[in-house]
């Protein structure tokens, strides 16, 4: 079949190096099309949707011996189909997993750590807090300049320009069994 003068095998082809041109230019400029773009379309879908669609149509022209416009409408739906699954189950959780990987340095006051270089009296070393998004580790300092051993659990107090402030921390029981 032909479509403006050109077999239609040789449009997707073409569609397939547009899109793939156009995924190369967004990944260098995209800051730039972001803006270009109005919010309810996202570039990243649009040449995603173009990519497949031009690469199973190529395909199944290739393979199928099928009428072009039944190997169009069926590159269509699968088109539809993969990009509606990298929204769901990649773009959308990958856009709310940056937020919960931010964390402020005052969020860290007050938290447990260990130990994993040894704090010596007016010296740093280094300490691990184990949370959700992760482990962070920090540069530490004793908050009352006294020596921390390796492996020693530690709450930190205080954090000025990226260092935390930690003292030891003891499991400690008020009357009436409660902890602190």
């Amino acid at each position: 079949m032909e479509l403006f003068g050109y077999d239609i095998q040789t449009i997707y082809l073409i569609g397939l190096v547009v899109s793939g041109i156009g995924t190369l230019l967004f990944i260098l400029f995209g800051d730039f099309l972001e803006g270009i773009f109005p919010d309810f379309l996202s570039p990243t879908l649009i040449f995603s949707f173009l990519t497949f669609l031009s690469a199973t149509g190529y395909i199944f022209e290739k393979l199928l011996s099928f009428h072009s416009f039944l190997i169009f409408v069926l590159s269509l739906v699968l088109a539809l189909i993969l990009v509606t699954l990298l929204n769901v189950f990649v773009l959308i959780p990958l856009s709310s997993a940056e937020e919960s990987m931010v964390y402020r340095e005052e969020d860290l006051k007050g938290r447990i750590g260990k130990v994993i270089t040894s704090i010596p009296v007016d010296g740093f070393g280094e300490v691990v807090i184990d949370g959700i998004s992760g482990t962070i580790a920090k540069s530490a300092k004793s908050f009352n300049n006294e020596p921390i051993p390796y492996e020693e659990k530690v709450l930190i107090i205080d954090i000025k320009e990226g260092v935390v402030y930690v003292l030891p921390y003891q499991n400690m029981t008020i009357k009436g069994g409660n902890h602190l």
